[in-house]
């Protein structure tokens, strides 16, 4: 059993202090796996920055599925690992908001 973390997608943060910040779900990870997911938040910041970089100057040939899918990729591989990493009541409150059903679905 890892040690316990409090996640933050909007903070982009991974605590291990519970009422350091605001947060939305609870995960149990090694220091590595915590220190991965840190990682895959900063990316999600760069996809979401260069998102609105792409709305703000736009291409005339870059649609805009192409623009956000950068995007929701990495925000897919973010949830997943939350999930993986998820504590139970995590896991169930994945689901109810339909993350998490199958692994291959996320």
């Amino acid at each position: 059993m890892g040690t316990r973390y409090y996640v933050s997608i909007p903070g982009r943060s991974v605590l291990e202090d519970q009422g350091a910040t605001a947060y939305e779900w609870t995960i149990e990870a090694s220091h590595e796996e915590a220190v991965n997911l840190r990682v895959m938040l900063e990316r999600l910041g760069e996809k979401a920055d260069s998102s609105f970089l792409a709305y703000t100057f736009p291409w005339p040939d870059t649609p805009e599925a192409q623009v956000n899918s950068g995007y929701q990729s990495q925000m897919d591989k973010v949830y997943r690992e939350i999930y993986r990493l998820g504590t139970e009541e995590t896991r169930q409150e994945l689901q109810r908001i339909g993350y998490g059903t199958g692994q291959d679905e996320l």
